[in-house]
């Protein structure tokens, strides 16, 4: 509880009144370990985080909501480590969509790609074909982007919404079959791409803003 209790009353608000709005919060589906939290913030540019992360460090009301987090022993805390990944949208999904207010099921998808340039080819495959693709399956995507730091790279990174798992099945049994997806993948300039894909089932905490 001190970790939900610093996000839900002081993390979470905090950064709402910064600006950025929309935090989602999320746990893995199932029993995997070791167990994840999954914070998802947006901000406009790398300034904003810096901007933000100035203001958090000389917010009074912010210090004082968290203070049962900062001042628990190392006993109270309940995690190993921290990674945080950078993920710059691309000019194809530019902004984060806020997902269905009906939406329980969440998937992380990770593409991990040979070389930048495989990456490059991937993620313009994203921007000229597939997003129509996937609006067209009912594919809800939240946010997509390349990473420009963390552990996979050099990768893509992005977060559909469903209703349920019976809605996840549905939408990717359109996809396959699709016609211009079936085009698109005979491309030479689409060739050996991407090769690798982590793919992780979240569902949204309860003070979770998605």
């Amino acid at each position: 509880e001190v970790l939900h209790d610093y996000f839900k009353q002081a993390l979470i608000p905090a950064l709402n009144r910064k600006g950025v709005k929309h935090v989602g919060a999320f746990e893995e589906l199932g029993e995997a370990l070791p167990k994840k939290i999954y914070l998802l913030i947006s901000y406009t540019n790398m300034q904003n985080y810096q901007e933000v992360a100035d203001a958090l460090d000389n917010d009074a009301q912010f210090k004082l909501d968290a203070k049962s987090y900062t001042e628990a022993s190392q006993e109270e805390i309940p995690f190993n480590h921290i990674e945080s990944s950078f993920i710059r949208s691309t000019t194809g999904f530019p902004n984060m969509v806020k997902p269905a207010e009906n939406s329980t099921v969440f998937e992380l998808r990770i593409y991990e790609s040979h070389n930048e340039d495989a990456l490059r080819r991937k993620v313009k495959m994203f921007n000229d074909s597939e997003f129509s693709i996937f609006e067209d399956v009912g594919l809800h995507t939240v946010f997509f982007g390349a990473n420009i730091s963390g552990s996979q790279m050099p990768c893509l990174t992005y977060l559909l919404a469903f209703k349920d798992m019976d809605a996840h099945k549905e939408a990717w049994s359109k996809f396959g079959p699709h016609p211009e997806w079936q085009r698109i993948i005979k491309l030479d300039e689409y060739a050996n791409a991407m090769n690798e894909i982590t793919r992780v089932f979240l569902k949204p905490l309860a003070y979770s803003q998605l």
